[in-house]
């Protein structure tokens, strides 16, 4: 990995002199398009491949600069620049950079792709000229892993024999063979940012005590980090709600926002947007995507991996882009390739056109049950047939969007015309779009729906007839839980008669029509089971569309028009995820009818989507709880597990913008929209749901002439320029971070402790007790909670002891950078299930030396100073839900050992990994259950001490004191892995790494 510090050496060096990312890129009022510099010579070593992902600074203070790394026109030989960066190499680590330095086996097919009018675009790796017939079958999806490895090929990192693998991955797929990966950026949002920037200056502050160069720590390629998930909905039905929440924002954050501003300027390459500016994937969407990379006059496809699980959103613009851990994002960032396995790829054929009325939404929860049921966990989805020409770029983003929930780590859409009419909408200039589609069909990454297909082939097949589709929400408590809006009624009643689950809430007969009177603000109110409280346009998934969004305001619209009105207790809030969207509602003329509704602009971010709901006003959360009514959220999210979106809403349901306005006017999810009015008009006369809903053609109208180019220009000129809070915000310059031991929000982690340059090796776990034994379904919602601290728990007991306010807890989410209160929050979820309890639902467990219920913490605490490793046992879907490292991190300083579960989520069976934390998978057809354990007992998981001993997936032995044994699979799916075990972690591993080169 010798390459990793060479260039950031390099980069150092040659920072005075560079070009830029392409020429240079200035965020300015006069263009946000690069300029093309001069291409570079064809200098193609392994060095070069990571050097040319130029490295970027931004100042929100003064002119932004882009500039990338060394200036390729004047290099000094490839040998000396070695030399410089590592003098003290021995001979055997010589060799290898002799090997990696050497030109790229594929130079041959390094070639120009002319400009129409002459001169060229750039160079690129040309996929047709190695002439494989194999390459034209290849799903598009899996070209550009292919192209990444051919252009990153030093057969060291990357070598000749992972680039067979991709082009054979019509038979090596089926193999779980394993690949690196090289993406060409990073994206982060606040939440999983502040603790990635944490370790990275926890990192630095590391190889400073191992007596190394601490500015070896910096990103190599571009990372973009856009502060998003800190706003909450605390004023609603206001006018100034967007001032007022950012100011409580700014109050609450202003230590975490300076940190990350600190970050902005102590790494190179990284880039903040300010908070207020939007949500993450849709500035991806709009802004930061650049679908083809020209770094030097190297043309090559943008690739994106992000530290949120929806980063996916991307994939609808044909940019290969996923969710990983911050763990495994932070080594990306360091030059590290990604290790990972050739991924199936699911072809899904759409056919047809959408009928009239039916939304975006409608076809995503639908196609997220399709694929939930077909089964795609680890695979690519890709989406192909004449009816991807049907649908808008915005509609093909809400599907990728949703890759979590239907279990996809990518819903693919390859570049069309459909791709490039939407770049040129927002904003990018005609040049650069048609340097994209040169470059795209010159590479056959390119789709024509005018030319006749060539059939690709793929791991199996999925077909949908758009017309098939119809209205529908999701809920009560999971994302592919789909319900049709005509049964929507006899599904809640059966809801509330079923027994406690996913689909049961176990209200007897004699309680279901009980009515809740209580008095809101001195009028008369009332609550009954299935009363909606919380109605919110919100999250990445739909805010980004504007047919659905436009859609809302219509429906608004009529309402008003004919008299109805939302109830005065339901909290509404509309948050967008990006300023266009306030200028096409204001241009159609359709936010005031929404702001009649209650439904104001309250902040840019994601808001109730991620428990960022605010509180219930104080009459309506004791009408709920005092009389156990289970009360409903109706929101355009993608996620709506139990817990998450408030405590007080036990019933949680996905639906579309319009959706959400029309659940709102009828005040409850106990109706048929088809049967029932849904209030009474100005005249007296009942009004239906079909008097308020929209035509498609109504709102295809209204898109047309509300959503314009300029829009999208003067937004993110904008952007750049931060907003005064954020401008204000003082920070250090110093290049190490000077850590408060009295701060709540950002603490130095205790990860680097003790470490030496030996790594501590494999190591089994012996007489371990069970922490927690877990059914299926466990979310990173459940092992990390990201919404609000509970006043009776470790973590709001640790802040009251620094004498911090109730008030001021903030959310779990937003205090990440704390590893202190992030561990006392592991496991905190108020409706953990754990067997352990015999039924009692909470965050509690049983210390079993002693037979005590504790808090899962407390219990963890008393476990380690005995020196006693713990395991938890989990069923099937362990640490599904959103990509969140400390859901690994947290287990890790609990002192948790193993993990044996039925199966893992893909991110969170990493990050378990990264973390040091042995993954284990049960046999199929066996669990907890069928083995009769209970958590009772202690465990003994005998690995061999010498890494090179164990092989991925091999299975092992596990012994209880009970005289119990079991088989189960280790999950340590590749060497990468196994090496990042050895060294107790992938961040000891780097360091390591580093120090070495």
């Amino acid at each position: 990995m010798y390459i990793t510090s060479g260039t950031s050496t390099l980069l150092r060096r040659a920072s005075h002199s560079c070009s830029s990312r392409a020429g240079k890129r200035v965020f300015s009022s006069l263009s946000r398009e690069p300029v093309s510099s001069t291409p570079a010579p064809c200098n193609n070593s392994s060095l070069y491949s990571v050097g040319h992902q130029h490295h970027r600074s931004l100042s929100y203070l003064s002119a932004a600069r882009w500039s990338h790394g060394v200036d390729w026109k004047s290099p000094p030989s490839l040998a000396a620049q070695i030399r410089i960066a590592s003098a003290s190499s021995d001979n055997l680590l010589h060799r290898k950079i002799a090997t990696m330095a050497s030109e790229n086996a594929f130079k041959g097919i390094f070639t120009s792709l002319p400009k129409p009018g002459g001169g060229e675009f750039g160079k690129f790796y040309s996929l047709p000229a190695l002439n494989d017939p194999r390459i034209d079958k290849l799903p598009y999806s899996i070209r550009i892993l292919l192209e990444s490895a051919i252009r990153n090929c030093d057969g060291f990192q990357v070598t000749k024999e992972d680039v067979e693998k991709i082009i054979d991955w019509e038979n090596t797929a089926p193999k779980q063979v394993e690949i690196p990966f090289k993406p060409a950026r990073v994206l982060l949002q606040d939440f999983t940012g502040v603790p990635a920037v944490v370790d990275l200056a926890c990192m630095r502050d590391a190889m400073n005590k191992l007596g190394s160069d601490s500015n070896k720590i910096n990103p190599l390629v571009p990372v973009d980090l856009v502060i998003d998930h800190s706003v909450q909905v605390d004023v609603t039905r206001s006018e100034n709600a967007v001032q007022a929440n950012m100011e409580l924002e700014f109050q609450r954050n202003k230590e975490r926002f300076a940190f990350l501003k600190w970050g902005s300027n102590a790494f190179q390459n990284m880039l903040v947007v300010p908070p207020g500016s939007g949500i993450v994937h849709q500035v991806n969407l709009e802004y930061l995507g650049r679908v083809v990379f020209n770094t030097d006059g190297v043309l090559y496809p943008d690739s994106v991996v992000g530290t949120d699980s929806h980063t996916t959103m991307i994939d609808g613009l044909g940019v290969a882009g996923w969710g990983v851990g911050g763990i495994e994002a932070e080594a990306a960032m360091l030059g590290q390739p990604m290790s990972m396995v050739l991924p199936g790829v699911v072809g899904f054929k759409l056919s047809g056109k959408l009928r009239d009325g039916v939304t975006a939404t409608d076809l995503v929860l639908t196609v997220t049950q399709m694929l939930r049921k077909h089964g795609v966990v680890g695979k690519f989805v890709e989406f192909y047939g004449e009816g991807v020409g049907e649908i808008s770029l915005a509609d093909r983003a809400t599907i990728a969007n949703m890759s979590p929930e239907y279990g996809a780590t990518m819903g693919f859409f390859p570049v069309d015309h459909v791709t490039l009419q939407y770049l040129k909408l927002t904003g990018r200039s005609d040049e650069t779009v048609a340097m994209i589609e040169a470059y795209l069909r010159a590479n056959k990454m390119f789709v024509d729906y005018s030319e006749p297909q060539q059939e690709r082939v793929y791991s199996s097949y999925l077909n949908l007839d758009l017309a098939n589709v119809e209205p529908c929400i999701s809920g009560p408590k999971r994302p592919h839980d789909r319900v049709p809006l005509k049964e929507m009624k006899a599904d809640w009643h059966s809801c509330l008669d079923n027994k406690v689950g996913f689909k049961g809430f176990a209200v007897p007969k004699e309680a279901q029509e009980k009515v809740a009177k209580f008095s809101f603000h001195g009028q008369p109110a009332e609550l009954k089971h299935g009363s909606v409280v919380i109605a919110a346009i919100t999250s990445c998934t739909n805010t980004s569309n504007p047919s659905v969004m436009l859609g809302a305001g219509l429906v608004a619209k009529k309402a008003c028009e004919l008299g109805l009105k939302v109830k005065p207790w339901i909290k509404t809030s509309l948050a967008p995820g990006s300023g266009v969207v306030t200028k096409y509602l204001e241009k159609s003329g359709l936010q005031k009818f929404l702001n009649e509704q209650g439904f104001h602009i309250v902040g840019y971010g994601c808001t109730t989507c991620i428990g960022n709901s605010g509180e219930l006003d104080e009459s309506v959360g004791a009408a709920i709880s005092e009389n156990d009514i289970v009360a409903a959220a109706v929101l355009s999210g993608n996620r709506n597990f139990e817990g998450r979106v408030h405590p007080l809403t036990r019933a949680n349901y996905l639906a579309s913008p319009p959706l959400v306005v029309a659940y709102a006017l009828a005040g409850t999810v106990d109706i048929d929209f088809e049967k029932e009015p849904i209030g009474v008009g100005k005249d007296g006369k009942e009004v239906y749901f079909r008097d308020i809903w929209p035509s498609t053609e109504e709102v295809a109208e209204v898109v047309q002439s509300s959503v314009l180019p300029d829009m999208f220009k003067s937004t993110y000129e904008a952007i750049t320029k931060g907003n005064p809070m954020w401008n204000q915000l003082s920070v250090p310059s110093a290049k190490l971070y000077s850590w408060d031991p009295n701060s709540t929000y950002i603490h130095e982690p205790p990860y680097f402790k003790n470490m030496t340059m030996d790594p501590p090796g494999s190591h089994g776990v012996k007489d371990a007790y069970c922490l927690l034994n877990f059914g299926d379904s466990i979310t990173t919602d459940h092992i990390s909670p990201a919404g609000s601290i509970h006043k009776d728990s470790p973590a709001a007991k640790f802040l009251i002891e620094r004498g911090v306010d109730r008030k001021d807890f903030n959310s779990y989410g937003s205090r990440r950078g704390n590893d202190e209160i992030m561990a006392r929050g592991t496991f905190a979820n108020i409706r953990l299930v754990n067997k352990l309890l015999n039924g009692e639902v909470g965050p509690k467990t049983v210390h079993i030396p002693t037979g005590e219920k504790l808090y899962v913490f407390d219990a963890a605490m008393k476990y380690k100073s005995s020196g006693q490793d713990t395991i938890i046992l989990a069923g099937a879907e362990y640490g599904s839900g959103s990509s969140r490292d400390w859901a690994a991190k947290g287990p890790m300083l609990l002192g948790v050992k193993a993990v044996i579960a039925k199966s893992f989520e893909r991110i969170h069976r990493s990050n378990l990994v990264g973390m040091g934390i042995i993954p284990l998978c049960f046999k199929p057809g066996e669990d907890a259950d069928t083995l009769g354990l209970t958590g009772h007992e202690r465990y003994t998981i005998d690995l061999p001490s010498n890494i090179s001993d164990i092989r991925p997936g091999q299975d092992v032995t596990i012994q209880t004191d009970t005289g119990k044994q079991f088989t189960c699979t280790v999950r340590f799916d590749t060497e990468v892995e196994l090496a990042y075990f050895n060294h107790g972690g992938i961040l000891p591993y780097v360091i390591r790494q580093l120090i070495k080169q």
